[in-house]
């Protein structure tokens, strides 16, 4: 993805109150932020934060995390949910990679939506459903593991339904075609509804461990 850089948009960020500074600073302690004792979702890879902001907005009674590392995507979000009342969303600017240096045991729920599919085989590890990305997830969950994925990228995909079944997740809910057998309450992010749009056939998994 080439990104458009966007003047001022890392000070912007920087002085919103959306998006959570040292975001170190609050594991272990999501709850107190979000004053409630609701579940905990996040989204890695939130883009311009359709998905996120979205799904905050049908489920009032979870608590949302869109994580995004890029200045000029996470600006784009911050000014749409400017335009919402929502006190159940948070973003963070964050490099995956050290994920569990932000969470404790306090996540319910990951959103992998339209993730970088990394097509080399020496970037293998970068891919968010890599064995190494799912054992940092292992140090986040809070009780039972649930990830659900939406790509258009057919060989993550296999990669993903592979990796997460050797780590121990059981499958369901699986399709090649979500809009041919559109999921009750689906959230569309940007680059699914270009990709509907131009026919593109979007695949969707979820996985579940206790």
């Amino acid at each position: 993805m080439r990104l458009k850089n966007i003047k001022g948009a890392s000070e912007y960020v920087e002085n919103s109150s959306l998006v959570i500074k040292n975001p170190q600073d609050y594991k272990g302690k999501w709850q107190e932020e979000f004053q409630n004792d609701n579940p905990i979702h996040i989204e890695i890879g939130m883009g311009r934060g359709d998905f996120v902001i979205g799904m905050a907005k049908l489920h009032p009674e979870v608590n949302y995390i869109g994580i995004e590392i890029y200045d000029s995507v996470i600006y784009k979000a911050v000014k749409k949910l400017e335009e919402e009342e929502l006190t159940n969303i948070r973003f963070v600017r964050l490099d995956a990679t050290i994920i569990e240096e932000v969470f404790d045991k306090e996540v319910s729920r990951i959103y992998l939506n339209f993730s970088d599919p990394w097509p080399k085989k020496k970037h293998t590890k970068r891919r968010l459903t890599s064995q190494e990305f799912l054992t940092r997830y292992d140090k986040i969950f809070k009780d039972d593991k649930e990830i659900y994925q939406k790509t258009d990228n057919n060989d993550l995909f296999e990669f993903s339904m592979e990796s997460l079944k050797k780590h121990g997740y059981e499958l369901s809910e699986v399709t090649r075609d979500l809009y041919s057998n559109m999921i009750e309450g689906n959230v569309a992010t940007e680059y699914e509804k270009k990709f509907v749009k131009d026919g593109i056939k979007i695949n969707r998994l979820v996985a579940k461990r206790s």
